[in-house]
């Protein structure tokens, strides 16, 4: 679409939604009902396309891609009447006699920017929260999964009026028209670069974003963690998706008294979870593009692989690979990895790493693994991360009852559940004042028996 074809779609999505169509809140869970049923009905076609854009297997985008819409609809389904109802709160003595409530509403007109590494998952999940709430939507996927985008096009078009749910398909300069208009919130998930650029353009108009972007989520492996259950999860969150996952463990920060075992562990744990040649393997997918595949490509020093290292330009594979004797100059720290490579750094006192991880950017999600509770929980909080597991990785997402997003350099606003709602909605506070009763200690004339009084509420 061309800049006028995008402001005609989005002036039809203000005008529908103006007309109070998307207020019922019947009409919003049949909205969901209908959605999750076509997701249902295609599930063989989203796999196929998950497949064409990044390898995945069909095990994988169920687990990681469609299940978790579908589990996100099935919460939004049961839940969407109780979020939408008046939240009734307590009224200060001083406003007697009132009744005093937060009223969610829907924002409006609403952009989803949504990325390539989960491009069902992460374009899905935002739009259900999105008309649960209320809103109108525009969705534009990303230019580099071509076929879920393709897909996502053809379905939600094929089921919902476009005044309703609109799919913009494109790149750079659909993504520019679509940033200079003026909509009533943005969600957008993907680089940090981007996400600079979309609130600079969002604020031209002072509209409200939501920024899930990413950053080099750290991961500790103390001295006295169980090396191997930390090498299981460790290896299953750093190489899911190749590593193209926002919430991966970016590198490990390893105890010197544990490097050896607990290297050890993650290369039994590789060969375990993917095999002796990984990039034979049908269940390895590959990296998004060729630009991609290069980069991290370059970011492996062939003198410091301990594991892995084999890469197929053909299909765009790189096997997972370990990395020890990393130091933080090395290039593969200087940036997100967002690949199968997997950097190990050591240390032999916790204090000095945390105080390093808190002197950097705050990272989309941090990890920890140690038998030690109070220890784990120190570090959790006074380290500045998005979001986080002890003795375990990535899983934090997967919950309906706590928001997901990042802090800082990583995001800013969160989604899933309750949260995503209220992302979504704005919470209008609202005051119902009685009229058979005004009490006169606010008004004029001043009197000293009024200002005992006031300070007797106000204090």
């Amino acid at each position: 679409m061309d800049t006028m074809q995008i402001q005609t779609l989005i002036d039809r999505q203000r005008a529908y939604f103006l007309s109070g169509q998307t207020m019922p809140v019947e009409t919003r869970i049949e909205n969901l009902k209908k959605l999750k049923q076509l997701i249902r009905d295609n599930e063989h076609q989203i796999m196929e396309a998950l497949e064409q854009d990044l390898g995945k297997s069909r095990f994988e985008s169920y687990m990681c891609e469609i299940g978790i819409v579908l589990d996100e609809l099935t919460y939004m389904i049961g839940h969407t009447k109780k979020l939408a109802k008046d939240r009734r709160v307590p009224t200060p003595l001083a406003q007697f006699a009132s009744r005093s409530y937060v009223k969610p509403s829907p924002k409006g007109v609403v952009l989803v920017m949504s990325p390539w590494n989960y491009p069902f998952m992460l374009s899905i999940d935002p739009l259900v929260d999105a008309l649960a709430a209320g809103n109108t939507v525009i969705l534009k996927p990303s230019a580099y999964s071509p076929a879920t985008s393709t897909l996502l096009y053809e379905l939600l078009r094929g089921s919902f009026p476009e005044e309703l749910i609109a799919v913009i398909t494109g790149g750079r300069e659909e993504n520019q028209a679509l940033l200079s208009a003026k909509f009533d919130h943005i969600f957008f998930t993907g680089s940090k670069n981007v996400g600079r650029l979309v609130m600079e353009q969002a604020s031209r108009h002072l509209t409200s974003v939501t920024l899930e972007l990413g950053g080099k989520s750290p991961c500790i492996v103390e001295a006295d963690a169980n090396l191997k259950l930390a090498a299981r999860r460790i290896v299953f969150g750093k190489y899911l998706n190749c590593g193209q996952t926002c919430v991966a463990p970016d590198y490990i920060l390893c105890h010197e008294s544990v490097r050896e075992s607990f290297i050890e562990e993650v290369k039994k744990q590789i060969r375990k979870q993917y095999g002796r040649e990984p990039l034979r393997s049908s269940k390895y997918g590959k990296m998004i593009n060729q630009r991609h595949f290069e980069r991290v490509r370059g970011l492996i020093d062939p003198e410091k692989v301990v594991v892995g290292g084999e890469c197929n330009e053909q299909t765009q594979q790189i096997a997972p690979t370990v990395m020890d004797h990393v130091d933080w100059t090395d290039p593969v720290m200087q940036e997100e990895i967002f690949g199968p490579v997997m950097p190990i750094l050591t240390y032999s006192s916790l204090s000095d790493v945390v105080s390093r991880i808190r002197s950097m950017e705050h990272p989309l999600a941090m990890y920890i693994f140690t038998a030690d509770t109070k220890k784990a929980d120190q570090v959790m909080a006074v380290c500045g991360f998005g979001g986080g597991c002890i003795n375990d990785t990535i899983i934090h997402l997967a919950t309906h009852e706590m928001g997901f997003g990042g802090f800082g350099e990583s995001g800013m606003g969160s989604y899933h559940g309750k949260t995503g709602f209220d992302t979504f909605s704005h919470l209008k506070s609202i005051v119902d004042k009685k009229t058979w009763i005004d009490l006169p200690m606010r008004y004029q004339p001043y009197r000293r028996l009024y200002g005992k009084l006031i300070r007797m509420f106000l204090k």
